[in-house]
């Protein structure tokens, strides 16, 4: 079965795409497992960009087709913001509690049409034998919840209100998250991707 490195220490990220991806066809591996660090800066404009760039580093750095991901929340009453600075967003080292805490203060006030809310993902995956790199994007739509909910999920799960079912994304069970999420969406062109480069194979 061949590898595939997905690019990433996030924990989170790990668990959702084994999950995800599970039974995609290759043995999927981290770089931690084979001993390889790579930078985590994220100096493009656009999630596009930015999984482009971890992908083919990764690929470059292990000899391995590499899945990257990047992501973040955009929020209407914030002129779209963090967006792609979701996880820089008041700083790389600040708690997302503080994160939380500094959006609330920013929406205080603000009408209930306005606290909508997207959670985007790209994934990207590069080949090492060609250099190419293809994309897959998803998209979670919803608001703000007035103040975080569960323990499930990472990042801004908690505070991401998805109305159908009446629960922040860090509440819903993984069943459900792994179907409606924004990652599951990308996972899910990623998934067709890389069957269609094992039947090239």
């Amino acid at each position: 079965m061949p590898r595939l490195l997905l690019a990433t220490d996030n924990a989170g990220k790990i668990a959702e795409y084994l999950v995800l991806l599970g039974g995609c066809g290759w043995d999927i591996v981290t770089p931690r497992e084979i001993g390889l660090a790579l930078p985590d800066d994220e100096t493009g404009e656009t999630y596009e960009e930015n999984a482009r760039m971890k992908a083919r580093r990764g690929a470059e750095s292990s000899g391995l087709v590499t899945l990257a991901d990047d992501s973040g929340i955009e929020i209407d009453a914030m002129g779209g913001e963090p967006g792609v600075r979701s996880a820089r967003f008041l700083g790389r080292e600040t708690r997302y509690e503080e994160r939380f805490a500094e959006i609330f203060a920013r929406l205080d006030g603000a009408a209930r049409e306005s606290r909508g809310a997207r959670l985007r993902c790209v994934t990207g995956i590069a080949d090492p034998r060609t250099s190419d790199v293809r994309t897959a994007e998803g998209e979670g739509t919803g608001s703000i919840a007035g103040t975080p909910r569960g323990d499930r999920g990472f990042g801004y799960d908690p505070i991401f209100w998805v109305a159908e079912h009446s629960a922040t994304m860090a509440e819903l069970p993984e069943e459900i998250k792994n179907k409606i999420s924004h990652r599951a969406r990308a996972a899910a062109g990623a998934r067709a991707i890389l069957e269609e480069m094992l039947r090239g194979r």
